[in-house]
């Protein structure tokens, strides 16, 4: 431990025999010195550690608010990407749905073929495949607008309506309108046709 340096007037006071040398003042000087710089280093430790901890305050600071602010974010786009979700889904059935209808309708169209009726059972034949044909446009109408409601995603193709040139003719009738106006029209000479047949084979039986 440091010796205690006694006030100037203690010192004064002194006789000769108990002055203090000039080595002796020197060493305190010197002594007084070491102790400065060692309080100085002190002071800048100290000074460093608390840039430190302000630097720790800082970072942990900075660490609470973005760990609040990217909760509230994560929580919030949770909410929405579960109702996307919900939406996208839902559609995806209702085009699961509307597709597996589509197909069913379009092979029963397709296998409509007038060639394979028989003359006889012309109207019963007729009225079968009108009746498939409008299943068909209704369905098609029914479901197109389930699709609409669900809403269609960007870049998507939209169905086309039910009522366009695809199912319709010119003046506004559609394709079954006219079969059925052309087979009126050829009704007559079908049976007209029929009718001479049948005497032509009386005839030559005789």
């Amino acid at each position: 431990m440091a010796e205690k340096i006694r006030p100037v007037e203690q010192m004064l006071e002194l006789s000769d025999d108990e002055a203090v040398s000039a080595e002796h003042l020197d060493s305190q000087v010197q002594k007084a010195q070491e102790q400065l710089v060692q309080l100085k280093r002190q002071q800048e430790q100290i000074e460093k550690q608390k840039r430190e901890l302000e630097e720790l305050s800082r970072r942990q600071e900075e660490l609470e608010n973005g760990r609040a602010e990217m909760t509230d974010k994560l929580t919030r786009a949770l909410v929405v990407l579960e109702r996307e979700a919900y939406s996208v889904q839902n559609r995806l059935e209702q085009i699961r749905l509307a597709r597996e209808s589509f197909a069913q309708h379009l092979e029963l169209v397709e296998a409509i073929d007038p060639r394979s009726w028989n003359p006889s059972d012309l109207h019963k034949e007729l009225s079968r495949a009108l009746s498939t044909v409008d299943d068909a446009r209704t369905e098609y109408g029914e479901q197109r607008s389930r699709l609409q409601a669900t809403g269609a995603t960007a870049g998507e193709a939209p169905l086309p309506d039910v009522t366009s040139d695809a199912y319709e003719a010119h003046n506004g009738r559609s394709f079954s309108q006219w079969f059925q106006i052309g087979v009126a029209l050829t009704l007559p000479l079908i049976i007209f046709g029929a009718i001479a047949l049948a005497l032509f084979f009386w005839m030559a039986s005789k």
